[in-house]
């Protein structure tokens, strides 16, 4: 099934422990459309750049046979641009520069050949951003996931609950949980962040896995133990495209399927991790990827005797 992707296509510059870049391709839509279009071979981007964006990362998405009809590009302006330092614990990173540039006044255009797409992910934008493209869009998707932050909590708390009762699925990390929750307790905080809107919950826990909920029902799936982690810059992101390009392959949005997608998810942003930007999510095989998920299920796998 179509898979619809609108966030952000940008510039990164990085540092942690194992080493810094210079500008390398980031971005919530580069990392989740790079992950889906190993599961969907009907994936379709919606973004801005600017004009010095690289033709052959272009060339790039297509070759892994990604739409790019709806990727703006502005030959007048500059892609948007931000800079981090990670910490030695790798879980908490600094800001050191944010340039919005293009996507200072992103108007996420749905070319008519968009529509129709059964699967929707809404990266991490403004919220205000996200509901206009479901304003946009002429057919409601069968299955419509959000990704937010933080940040918008602090500025735009009302757009977002705005924007919640029409999703259904959200994708938060642990902090995020509680914030928009105002409870510790992730159960609690899962309870409440369902009454406002979606009716599947993914919150993230970096190193130490992810739980989905939906209802009564919990599921979790744990982190795969890594011996090398260079940049989680996009992990997350790399998840959300795993998980949802699963799913629009396997076209199932059951709770047991859903289960899968997100050790595929896992599977993905365990890749990413492992080199810096997107760099690994480039070339991987098939047989990568199912013996990766295999190492999942013998990672949580156990007889009661």
């Amino acid at each position: 099934m179509s898979l619809l992707t609108v966030g952000s296509v940008a510039f990164d510059a990085l540092e942690t422990p194992f080493g810094k870049t210079d500008k390398i391709i980031g971005g919530a839509a580069t990392y989740i459309t790079l992950a889906a279009s190993y599961f969907t071979k009907a994936n379709n981007l919606v973004a801005v750049v600017g004009g010095d964006f690289p033709q052959e990362m272009i060339d790039l998405f297509v070759s892994h046979g990604i739409n790019t009809e709806g990727l703006q590009i502005k030959a007048d302006g500059k892609t948007f641009f931000w800079s981090g330092k990670y910490h030695t614990d790798m879980n908490t990173r600094d800001t050191l520069d944010v340039q919005l540039n293009v996507m200072g006044d992103f108007d996420p255009v749905i070319p008519a050949s968009y529509q129709g797409c059964e699967y929707l992910m809404l990266g991490n934008t403004a919220p205000a951003i996200q509901k206009q493209v479901l304003d946009r869009m002429e057919k409601r998707p069968k299955l419509v996931m959000l990704d937010t932050m933080n940040f918008w909590m602090d500025i735009a708390m009302d757009d977002l609950k705005a924007v919640l009762p029409l999703v259904d699925v959200l994708t938060i990390n642990d902090e995020e949980a509680r914030m928009l929750s105002q409870q510790y307790s992730l159960r609690k905080a899962a309870a409440i962040i369902m009454e406002m809107g979606p009716k599947t919950l993914i919150i993230k826990k970096g190193e130490h896995g992810a739980l989905l909920f939906q209802g009564d029902r919990i599921f979790f799936a744990p982190a795969l133990p890594l011996e090398e982690v260079f940049d989680p810059t996009g992990a997350g992101d790399t998840f959300a495209g795993g998980f949802i390009g699963y799913l629009a392959s396997t076209d199932d949005i059951s709770f047991e399927n859903m289960k899968r997608a997100i050790i595929y998810g896992s599977a993905m942003a365990s890749f990413c991790v492992e080199k810096f930007g997107s760099e690994r999510l480039v070339n991987l095989t098939e047989k990568e990827i199912d013996n990766r998920v295999l190492e999942f299920v013998s990672l949580a796998s156990f007889e009661i005797r």
